[in-house]
Parts: C-alpha cells; structure tokens; sequence
C-alpha cells in the first residue's frame, strides 16, 4: 500500500508532529526526482516563438496587433522553466546535466528582460522569509484585492525606479556575497540593454514595433505573473511559518491559465518538486495539510 494510500485509512488526529510529518515526506517523495521535460520544452520553445517575432514584426510580416498579445503571452510563460531552474530541479551543481539546468534558467526569462542569479537569490531570500514586511522582496504585491493588487502594480511599474527592483536591490544588498554583487550587475546591465533597445529601435523608426515587442509585453505579463505568482497564492499575506505563509486556492480560470499556483502551497513545502507534479502531489497531501491547519480556499 503506497504512503498515501495509507492517509486515507487513519485517523490524523492520532499522529504526533513528528509522525506526521514523517508521513508527509514519505508521502511528498514520491513526486520528487526525474527530469522535467516537459518544463525544459517549454522554456525552449517559447523563446523561440518570442525571438522569431522580431525579424516577422520588423519587416512588416506581421501586424502590430497581433504581435503585442503573442508578446504578451512568450512574457507571461517565460518566468516558470526558469523557476524550475532557480531550485536545481532539472539538476544539482555537480550533477551530469547541471549545464543544462542553467541553461534553462538564463534562457527561459529573456522575453522578460530578467536576469537569472538575481532571480534565484532573491527568490530563495521569498522562500526564507515569506509574508516578511521587512525582509520578503515580493511583500509588494501584498494588497487588500485582487484589483487594487494589479492598480498599484500598475503603477509601480511606471515609475521611473519601481520599488520592486528596490526591493529585489536590497535583498541582493543584504546578502551581500560576491554572487550577489554579480547578479546586481547584470541586473544592470539587463535595464541598460532594454532602455537602449527601446530608444534604438525608436530613434530608427520602429517605435510601435519595438513596444508592441518588449514594452507593452512586460507591462501586462509581469501584473498577470505577479498576480497569480506571487499575490494570489499568499494573500492576504500575513501570516508566516512552513504551513501558513502560502495558500491552495480556487480560481475560475483552472490550473492552467494560473500557470499551477493553486497548489502553489505545495511548492513552498517542497521546492525541488517539479511544477507539474504538484496537481496530484496536492491531491495526496490534502488530508495532511488539513490537518496542519493550511489554508486551502475552496480547493
């Protein structure tokens, strides 16, 4: 009988902390390990798509208007197979296909103009101090709704330095190890390289083009991944602690169109669990997760 199997057929109640959360990794376990093909495709083939749009939107091949929204899209689905890479799922340092691991990470996020080792550090920064008013670097999305999330959002991205980057700049600047101070580099020299795209393209012409390629993309796909990233899986974003400072949720548009964070709880338990197991992994924890008191809203 498999350790999930065996959570139906026994009273949780009767389980001391340390029981059950042994029977929890027993359980979690069996969703770990493997490569995720599946994320590695996709991290691939959608850089592709986005790299083919300039040379088809540049020479006129392809409209404006349906440039923005296939943009829109590239941007919205790069962040995650760099996320999978972010937490050496696809492999470790020393491991055969680490090369590979890496790969994914630097690549996936291009559309997003976001720089990989910055990414992961002050992700892991996240991941230690979820829901932390001080020292969260995503804590700015935390908000009152849904709506006023994507509003100030919004906003803060059109400001001239958006408090998020301030934010992801002193987490760097708090860990202040020499791969940190790297990452803070390159992170500059991503902005440097997007400002002189911009202007380049726009001094040569190609102003709609280049906005419809990079500028509007980044605007509307960074509020939807952060929106079901980062706000929708924590909010309201107060409480913290290993079962408490993330959430299962129910959204209207499924799984798939909120790119798997309703079972983002999941991921803050087991990080190194491939995104595409977490469905099912959820499905087999649930009974344990009730029992640890976790929000699942409507899930």
């Amino acid at each position: 009988m498999s350790a999930s199997a065996t959570v139906q057929d026994r009273d949780l109640r009767q389980l001391s902390t340390h029981e059950l959360l042994r029977l929890e990794r027993s359980i979690a376990e069996t969703f770990m390990g493997g490569l995720p093909w599946g994320s590695i495709a996709w991290a691939f083939t959608n850089l592709a798509v986005w790299l083919s749009l300039w040379p088809l939107t540049l020479s006129g091949a392809l409209p404006i208007w349906a440039t923005a929204p296939i943009a829109t899209v590239n941007v919205i689905l790069a962040y995650l197979p760099s996320h999978e890479a972010q937490h050496r799922i696809i492999a470790r340092e020393g491991e055969r296909l680490f090369w590979l691991n890496e790969l994914v990470g630097h690549l996936s996020p291009v559309p997003m103009g976001m720089a990989y080792e910055a990414a992961r550090l002050t992700h892991y920064e996240h991941h230690k101090h979820a829901n932390d008013l001080e020292l969260d670097p995503d804590i700015n999305t935390r908000s009152d709704s849904g709506w006023h999330m994507i509003v100030k959002d919004i906003g803060m991205q059109l400001q001239t330095v958006p408090k998020m980057n301030t934010a992801y700049g002193n987490a760097l600047a708090r860990i202040g190890t020499d791969d940190a101070r790297r990452a803070g580099a390159v992170s500059l020299a991503y902005a440097l390289v997007t400002n002189a795209l911009l202007f380049g393209f726009a001094w040569a012409g190609h102003a709609l083009e280049v906005a419809a390629l990079m500028w509007l993309p980044r605007i509307v796909g960074g509020v939807y991944i952060r929106f079901f990233l980062s706000w929708a899986p924590h909010h309201p974003a107060v409480d913290m602690g290993r079962y408490r400072d993330t959430r299962g949720f129910r959204s209207r548009l499924g799984n798939i169109l909120t790119m798997g964070m309703q079972y983002h709880i999941v991921h803050h338990l087991y990080p190194r669990m491939p995104l595409m197991r977490h469905p099912a992994a959820f499905r087999a924890l649930r009974p344990i997760l009730v029992a640890r008191g976790c929000r699942l809203d409507g899930i």
